[in-house]
């Protein structure tokens, strides 16, 4: 008997269900009775507690108020303070979106104003911070999830049933595989195939863009084959680790990719960029924007700790790697405790201005991957300490001789830290000239802006508490024109920050 029935044996019958549906691991249970919507809470705990899988309580559809109706209720009861850029339906799941810049707000004191919209209108609301930098690209990234939300439930639903209700070994018997499809003694490509007598998982999906011969995985490798692949996961957004995963889609893969949500929006913003800067190297494009999108669609986000199951027999928890924003190591549990992998991708084990150190302890790990770019043992570098005086040295100097200072930074993470260190300089006032923001910096530091709880503790409680925001300091100005960048290079002393390309381009 399947988990759903076994569920539904324990449910009061007067709760009227009308429908189930997995969400992934995930199962939700649909009500037409309100009162046990509005009050059903304590049944619905124990049924957590028996079953050990995250249940979901929404009502039906025809409870629900008009989704019109419902948008002037949230805005007339969240106060504007809180300054909602969006309010998103979800109708086929039962599920509102509201996107504010200041979430706490909108979800008022001991989630006040979500308990109101939840009784009066019956939806199902939800808060997520929008960045407070502006960026375009990025909300689009953000709202595909949303185009369609029939096909979202229909691809949510048919994993769970493949988690819950379909096995294809036919024997007991329990073993492991890992295949390393690239990034076995190179740096670029990772991608590995796990497999099991019941599942296969892709874990990475990356590109050496330091190589035209050896870019791309091994994906002809035998014992690869796209329709029998469960899943995707992505350790973090760097492309040697996911920039090959559009390709998955063009090849017809239809199935989940789990990442957490910073991943989901940096690694789609690098691979439209990866496909501009195919396109001004005079390359043909590996993949399209729609590749891209249809990637998005398919992701599933999980939170640092959050554990979920992925197919019968393999279960994840992501853990934070310390790296980039969002950057995680992947523990999987394989079995009933039959064997344990952390697969790390790149981690760092110290904390940075922008992150906290990579998490360290783990419940079981029998076999353990690890990075090893820098593991030699002469690979000894600088402390960062001694790195960020020497880089506010260089820049003091420089624009005392009324000089412009130019940083290349890699878009992703060592921009973002640079900017802290910059930060602190301007309001330490010892640097008083203006630094330009340039290239995808910009909108990959609005990602950085919208996913606070990622960031360390430090960064957090300026966000939070201090209103002493880094990435909202006025010193800051984004360039986003060919007339803009010649009017700062003509223009006097200033600190600029742009991606190599950018730079030379």
């Amino acid at each position: 008997m399947s988990v759903l029935k076994e569920i539904l044996k324990k449910v009061p019958q007067d709760a009227m269900i009308s429908n189930t549906n997995y969400e992934g691991a995930n199962i939700v249970l649909y009500t037409k009775n309100k009162t046990f919507f509005l009050h059903g809470g304590d049944i619905i705990r124990k049924l957590v507690d028996e079953f050990k899988k995250r249940i979901d309580l929404r009502a039906d559809s025809s409870l629900r108020k008009d989704s019109e109706e419902v948008e002037k209720f949230i805005r007339k009861t969240i106060p504007k303070e809180a300054e909602i850029t969006q309010v998103l339906f979800e109708s086929a799941r039962g599920i509102v979106t509201i996107e504010a810049k200041k979430p706490g707000l909108a979800i008022g004191k001991d989630g006040e104003n979500l308990k109101e919209i939840k009784d009066k209108t019956l939806w199902t609301p939800i808060v997520r911070r929008e960045s407070v930098i502006p960026s375009k690209i990025t909300t689009n990234i953000r709202n595909v999830l949303y185009s369609d939300s029939e096909a979202r439930r229909k691809f949510l639903d048919k994993i769970g049933k493949r988690i819950y209700e379909t096995k294809r070994s036919t024997t007991d018997e329990m073993w492991a595989r890992m295949s390393f499809l690239g990034g076995a003694r190179q740096v670029g490509r990772s991608c590995l195939l796990l497999q099991t007598p019941e599942s296969k998982v892709l874990i990475d999906c990356g590109i050496n863009v330091a190589s035209d011969k050896h870019a791309f995985p091994y994906l002809n490798a035998p014992e690869f084959h796209i329709n029998d692949l469960d899943a995707v996961i992505i350790s973090h957004a760097h492309l040697d680790h996911s920039g090959f995963l559009p390709y998955l889609f063009k090849m017809g893969y239809k199935g989940p990719v789990y990442c957490t949500e910073p991943t989901r929006d940096v690694m789609a913003l690098l691979a439209l960029d990866y496909i501009q800067v195919s396109r001004g190297q005079s390359k043909d494009a590996i993949y399209s924007s729609s590749d891209i999108k249809e990637s998005i669609k398919n992701t599933i986000t999980l939170d640092y700790g959050e554990v979920t199951d992925i197919t019968p027999d393999v279960r994840i928890t992501l853990y934070n790697a310390g790296h980039i924003l969002g950057s995680t190591m992947v523990h999987l549990h394989l079995g009933e405790g039959w064997h344990n992998i952390l697969y790390t991708g790149d981690y760092k084990v110290k904390k940075t201005q922008l992150l906290n150190p990579a998490h360290a302890k783990f419940p079981r790990v029998e076999t353990f991957i690890t990075e090893a770019t820098y593991g030699l043992t002469e690979d000894i570098l600088p402390s960062r300490e001694k790195c960020e005086k020497e880089v506010a040295d260089i820049v003091k100097k420089t624009l005392n001789k009324k000089g412009k200072v130019l940083i290349p930074v890699l878009g992703v993470g060592r921009a973002q830290e640079v900017m802290v260190i910059l930060e602190k300089l301007f309001r330490e006032e010892k640097i008083k000239v203006p630094i330009y923001v340039d290239g995808m910096v910009w909108d990959v530091t609005a990602i950085h802006n919208a996913y606070p709880k990622f960031l360390n503790s430090d960064v957090r409680e300026k966000i939070f508490y201090e209103d002493k925001d880094p990435f909202l300091s006025k010193v800051f100005k984004q360039v986003g024109s060919g007339k803009e960048r010649a009017e700062v290079i003509s223009g006097g002393p200033c600190v600029i920050l742009a991606t190599s390309g950018m730079l030379t381009g």
